[in-house]
């Protein structure tokens, strides 16, 4: 049984969301610095424990030194003072506390703005072109980034706790967070502050690739939805277009203009469906449409309760096309 326990603690410091395996500058940082703590702390508690001991049931030669009021000021107030006052220190060298990590961002800023419940993320291309995309943040390995921080609704907050620590995103306001990934990877994100019902399904994946293949990547994205191939794709083309989702989504290129729901145009480049609640294959995507209250319960997608199974499957064939 204590093996089983010890097995299931230790599996939690370690996957595509733990902050003990940081793939970023501030992330790399941030575990320094909890190490470092952390260290000190056993030690300071293992001193007191002993300290306690001795005084407790140990021979009556240390039991009288304990009690001199040398030691009570020494340990209970100088010693205290200079270990925390050394700890901040290192924190804030540690840190970069007072140097502004924007300065060191590259490229473009990235926007990222938080909604109930899924994530809408911005890249600015060189030329000035907005490329929208959602629930899925990609970056250039080696390069400070930029990330402006919105919200939409209500608090959240950005959370990929391998990359850097959260911050959060506020009505009417923009925080910056500049990122550096260190090493090319998937890692996982969460929305950190309770924003309403599926606020536990509010996730977002991190992608970090070489800068090369980010370039290629943003160029892609760029450009407008492919065109439906085969029949199966148009009719799902078809059925998407006449159930009024185009209201809520954009598929670039098309008479889809909504602004409600995530940008569809690339949807099938992406690693999840419903903020990294479902994989992202044509069997979840007709599952999504048709089940996604139950799937995740308060998003604000209408239920699509009139199509039929062969109409579901033809949109999915339609949306898993849009690579």
């Amino acid at each position: 049984m204590l093996v089983v326990s010890v097995a299931a603690l230790a599996s939690g410091c370690a996957g595509v969301q733990s902050a003990l395996q940081p793939a970023g500058r501030e992330a790399v940082e941030v575990n320094q610095l909890f190490i470092t703590v952390t260290v000190v702390s056993i030690i300071v508690t293992a001193v007191v424990l002993i300290a306690l001991a001795l005084a407790m049931w140990g021979p009556e030669r240390w039991r009288s030194r304990l009690g001199k009021d040398w030691l009570i000021i020494g340990g209970g107030i100088v010693f205290p003072v200079i270990v925390l006052s050394a700890l901040l220190a290192y924190g804030l060298v540690v840190m970069n506390a007072g140097a502004s990590r924007a300065n060191r961002a590259e490229g473009q800023a990235i926007t990222i703005t938080g909604k109930q419940w899924w994530w809408e993320v911005i890249y600015t291309t060189d030329d000035g072109k907005r490329v929208v995309s959602a629930n899925e943040l990609r970056l250039p390995v080696g390069k400070p980034v930029a990330l402006h921080l919105k919200s939409s609704d209500v608090i959240h907050s950005f959370w990929a706790p391998r990359l850097a620590g959260k911050l959060d995103m506020i009505p009417g306001r923009t925080n910056t967070l500049t990122v550096e990934a260190t090493e090319a990877g998937i890692s996982r994100g969460q929305c950190a502050e309770y924003c309403g019902g599926a606020h536990a399904l509010m996730s977002f994946y991190v992608v970090a690739m070489p800068p090369a293949e980010f370039d290629a990547w943003l160029e892609s994205e760029a450009e407008d939805a492919t065109e439906p191939q085969g029949d199966l794709a148009r009719r799902g083309q078809s059925h998407f277009m006449e159930n009024g989702c185009g209201g809520c989504h954009t598929i670039r290129g098309t008479s889809a203009t909504g602004m409600i729901g995530p940008d569809l145009t690339h949807l099938a480049s992406r690693h999840s469906l419903g903020a990294a609640t479902l994989p992202n294959n044509a069997r979840m995507i007709a599952r999504w449409i048709g089940e996604h209250q139950h799937i995740k319960p308060d998003n604000h997608m209408p239920p699509y309760e009139n199509l039929s199974e062969d109409e579901l499957f033809a949109i999915s064939a339609y949306l898993e096309g849009l690579d």
